[in-house]
């Protein structure tokens, strides 16, 4: 699947998004010791700080013995993974440590690199150059079979206070075990809707469909604690008060997802991993009123299902429906109600009419996902509906429509709610339409 020109962010057009940052939250993208401030004060979890460095003086106050291992040093204001070190083991003998790409490094050349990094040469230009020794979070178990030495990230692209776009960033043994993309790194693209990766990267460029080396296949891996990563990384970005910005999170084995930094200007190459523009979902949600976090992932999944998730339990086998199925739709108590639908291709997004999205309870005008245009009958409410179709039981945002009021079905099934399905009747679901939402 080829990503849409028109759909793409380039580097301009980047610009009418990140202007809309405040200054006062850019500070953040330039300072991870105020990004952790922050963070902690609004109690988001973040590594702990083990020691600060801003003069050559304060390497007389470290004992790096005492710090715990495994640990990270790094620039407080650096970018794309420039001088960070990850220390991984102790020599109990020796002043001496070993690095996740099997270097060994003395205390004396720790001091060095933490020089290095006060005299600016790892930085990003125009910040205060200082140096942060923090924990090392260890990867999550279901994820490190994956990785090479190092801990997973996720960078989650947040717009409005929804999650738009997000990948996982898998350390290789080429990017020596640090989960960064220009050092060669794997990056994946993942389903918003279910937090499973869909298309991968090696590198900047390479698209790969196997971790190298491997029958591994790069789709179909299940990120622990979606939703709770989600939410992380929207509670961020209203704290910073960040409208447009990226998030990097880990997540750690037991205490769940933890924020490593946040970015203003987040890379454009997370397009590449999931295989669609930035450009197209930073449009969809623009505007859009959110009313909180939950509220905001809620729309984010809604907007943002990927179609491959259906086909990727292959096992699980296609299943044949007729075009007008009777299906199985449940209230705002979740109590079952049988109901006649259509199948409609002309439609993305499936519709449900107005009368009975009320009897079941479910049209709230002060709980709604969002409003969206209609041709005919201008800006409807889109509400969440529950529903099962065969055995597959699905959550899906669908649009309130009155014309559906005098129809024999109440329900009208569109391509985003029949994935990995077969349309029985062929002939007459031929001659339906094939519009893009």
């Amino acid at each position: 699947m080829a990503i849409k020109s028109a759909h793409i962010l380039g580097m301009n057009a980047r610009y009418k998004y990140t202007k809309k940052n405040p200054y006062s939250a850019k500070q953040y993208g330039f300072s991870k010791l105020k990004t952790k401030e922050l963070l902690r004060e609004h109690r988001i979890l973040t590594a702990a700080v083990f020691h600060t460095f801003e003069t050559l003086s304060d390497l007389e106050n470290v004992n790096w013995e005492t710090i715990p291992v495994p640990f990270v040093v790094k620039p407080a204001s650096g970018s794309a993974g420039k001088g960070i070190i990850v220390i991984i083991g102790k020599n109990p003998k020796k002043l001496e440590w070993q690095t996740s790409d099997g270097e060994i490094i003395t205390d004396i050349e720790l001091n060095l690199h933490i020089g290095n990094i006060l005299d600016g040469e790892f930085s990003t230009w125009g910040s205060t150059h200082m140096a942060i020794v923090e924990e090392m979070i260890p990867a999550h178990p279901d994820l490190i079979k994956y990785s090479f030495k190092g801990t997973p990230d996720i960078r989650v692209i947040v717009f409005n206070s929804v999650p738009v776009m997000a990948m996982i960033r898998i350390p290789t043994k080429s990017s020596k075990g640090k989960a960064n993309l220009d050092q060669g790194a794997i990056g994946l693209g993942i389903d918003m809707a279910t937090g499973i990766t869909t298309y991968g990267v090696n590198g900047k460029s390479g698209i790969i469909a196997k971790f190298p080396g491997t029958k591994k296949s790069v789709s179909g891996i299940q990120i622990p604690e979606w939703n709770s990563i989600l939410e992380t990384a929207v509670k961020a970005a209203e704290a910073a008060g960040y409208v447009y910005m990226g998030a990097d999170l880990f997540i750690h084995p037991s205490k769940g997802p933890m924020i490593v930094e946040l970015n203003g200007y987040p890379g454009l190459s997370i397009q590449l991993c999931n295989k669609a523009g930035l450009k197209r979902r930073l449009e969809r949600v623009e505007g859009l009123e959110v009313r909180d976090v939950k509220h905001g992932v809620k729309i984010a999944q809604a907007l943002f299902a990927h179609d491959l998730t259906a086909r990727i339990n292959v096992e699980q086998g296609i299943q044949v429906i007729p075009t007008k199925p009777e299906i199985t739709v449940f209230d705002d108590k979740n109590k079952p109600h049988l109901t006649d639908a259509l199948v409609n291709t002309s439609r993305y997004r499936s519709a449900i009419s107005e009368e009975y999205a009320q009897q079941l309870g479910i049209l709230d005008i002060d709980d709604l996902l969002w409003r969206q245009q209609e041709s005919i009958e201008g800006k409807v409410p889109v509400v969440e509906v529950k529903f099962k179709i065969k055995e597959k039981k699905q959550k899906t945002a669908m649009v309130v429509i009155k014309k559906l009021n005098k129809s024999k079905h109440k329900i009208e099934l569109g391509r985003m709610d029949l994935q990995g399905f077969l349309i029985g009747d062929v002939g007459e679901n031929s001659n339906q339409g094939q519009n893009q939402e």
